[in-house]
This record gives C-alpha cells, structure tokens and sequence, in this order.
C-alpha cells in the first residue's frame, strides 16, 4: 500500500478477527503517580510526578505478565510518569519507547491550587489526592472535559489522540504494539471506538491494560482495565 493510501474498511472481517491485516495495539495507562508525603521533594515539578514505590511495583508486575509477548514498538506519552512505567518492560524486550507528544493528558485548567506552604508535604499530598478527585468528579459527571473551565478543550482532544493512536497502529498492521499513556486519553480513544460522545466515562486503573484491533478507521474494542497482573500480588 502506498504512502498516505487510505485503508479500506475490511467488510469481511468487521471484527478484525483476523490479525494478518489488523494492529493489535495494547494501551496502558501509567502507574501510580501520587506519592505520600516521604517521597515528596519540595518545589517539585507537581504536574510531572515520577512513579510512586506503589507505582514503580506496578510497573514491574506489568513487565512480568507482558515479558513473553512480542511487540513490534513500545511508544509512550512525553510525561515522566508514563516513561517509567514503559522502562521496566521496555528493559526486558530490549525496545527503546517512542515518545509520541500527543500521547500527553488532557491540559487541565485550574482545578485546585497547591498550597503555599511548599515544606509542609503532608498538606501537599493530601492536596495533590484531593485534586485528583476533584478531577473525577468534575469531569466524570459532565463526561467532558470542558467541566473544568480553562481545559484544553475535549473535542480538541479527543482528536489528536485518536489520530495519535491510529497512526501507531496503522504503522504495524499485522503486529501488536503498546502505548503507554493516561487514563483521559485512554477514555477518549475507547470512546471514539466505541461510538460514545462521552469523553471521560470509566475510571481506567493504573498500569491497566486495553487492547484495540485497529485498520484504517476501523477498530474493536477486546479488552478493557484488565488488571490480572496486579490481583496476583
């Protein structure tokens, strides 16, 4: 097929249960990225957060269960919290992780200052968890990101992650391939596939995995916020 050759619809094979013509992309979202007060660094880079002990655990239980596949790429959203998770299975595959830009979180307008106070990193972490459910709640009943007032807004969003995540998987056709990313656009590219006009409508857990069958603009939804990995522990 030549470059920029549109993908034909494949009507035969509506559930792309045939993988010779289809990518099977594993989305997965970041590890925990809320550390408790002792792993906090005052003056740190907050909307940056490296992996928590949690976290980085989660990301070794990740590598485990994944070790035995083959992938063809491992890509990742720009964000410290993504690529640390990637690194202990992109250790093991002996892949270097492709940062894609696009793979980023939705940019969040105001939510809730950080408190003043940098040394106090009790009331910084209680503050940062305090956030994230704001976030959720905001954003989880409205089903938009457009809830919280200065967001980058949702449709806008939802389309450069969905063209992100279809030129990954249209570049390994026949092949499986993994992104690691967030959990606002792993909602957003599961909307998108499965027709839903909400952009945020399921909690996506840390280091769980989603898995999409994709050619052209077609695209199967065969697995959602599967955490095995994590249960065995």
């Amino acid at each position: 097929m030549n470059a920029g050759e549109e993908i034909p619809l494949l009507l035969d094979d509506p559930f792309l249960l045939r993988r010779s013509h289809a990518a099977e992309l594993f989305l997965v979202r970041h590890g925990d990225a809320l550390p408790p007060a002792d792993e906090l660094i005052p003056g740190g880079l907050y909307d940056d957060l490296p992996l928590s002990r949690k976290g980085q655990e989660q990301a070794l239980a990740l590598a485990e269960r994944l070790a035995g596949l083959e992938f063809a790429a491992i890509y990742s959203s720009p964000l410290r919290r993504c690529r640390e998770t990637a690194a202990p299975l992109a250790e093991r595959l002996g892949l270097t992780p492709i940062v894609v830009p696009d793979l980023q979180e939705i940019r969040l307008g105001m939510v809730r200052p950080l408190p003043a106070e940098e040394d106090n990193l009790e009331l910084l972490a209680r503050t940062l968890q305090e956030r994230q459910m704001d976030i959720i709640r905001l954003a989880g009943a409205a089903g938009s990101w457009d809830a919280i007032e200065g967001s980058e807004p949702s449709k806008v969003f939802r389309a450069r992650v969905v063209q992100a995540l279809d030129a990954i998987a249209n570049a390994h056709l026949g092949r499986r391939v993994i992104a690691f990313a967030h959990g606002g656009v792993i909602n957003a590219y599961v909307a998108e596939v499965l027709g839903l006009e909400r952009d945020f409508f399921f909690p996506a857990a840390n280091t769980s995995i989603t898995v999409v069958r994709v050619a052209g603009t077609q695209r199967v939804l065969f697995a959602l916020n599967d955490i095995c990995h994590l249960q065995r522990r």
